[in-house]
């Protein structure tokens, strides 16, 4: 087995290519459960990483929920963004714009930030 410089790669187990075709599948799936992983090298490359279905698995379910997670806070910050400018939609909402985009940007040398309908 050869050790490859790339992270996060370089920790798992490896194989060339042609150390697989001499194991056979057996082999190939021996070295998979005793070390959780093998990467598998075409002249020092890395070019597929064989892992257990658990492990596989396990890291679809990860993916899922951190996407799940980015869902949420989305939505979170749709209904925010929409809840500040529903004021536009209120009647005289144009007037009000108006006049507040009329008055003075700065106040005492300070930018004016946070003004709502």
């Amino acid at each position: 087995m050869t050790t490859i410089a790339l992270s996060p790669l370089a920790s798992l187990p490896q194989a060339p290519a042609s150390d697989v075709k001499k194991l056979g599948w057996r082999g190939v799936m021996k070295a998979v459960t005793r070390n959780g992983k093998l990467v598998v090298t075409n002249h020092d490359q890395p070019e597929a990483v064989i892992l257990p279905v658990e492990e596989y698995n396990r890291l679809l379910t990860l993916l899922r929920n951190a996407g799940e997670k980015d869902r949420v806070l989305l939505e979170d910050l749709r209904r925010r963004f929409d809840e500040r400018l529903a004021c536009l939609d209120a009647p005289g909402a144009g007037d009000t714009l108006r006049d507040i985009l009329r008055k003075p940007l700065k106040l005492e040398g300070r930018v004016i930030a946070g003004e709502t309908c």
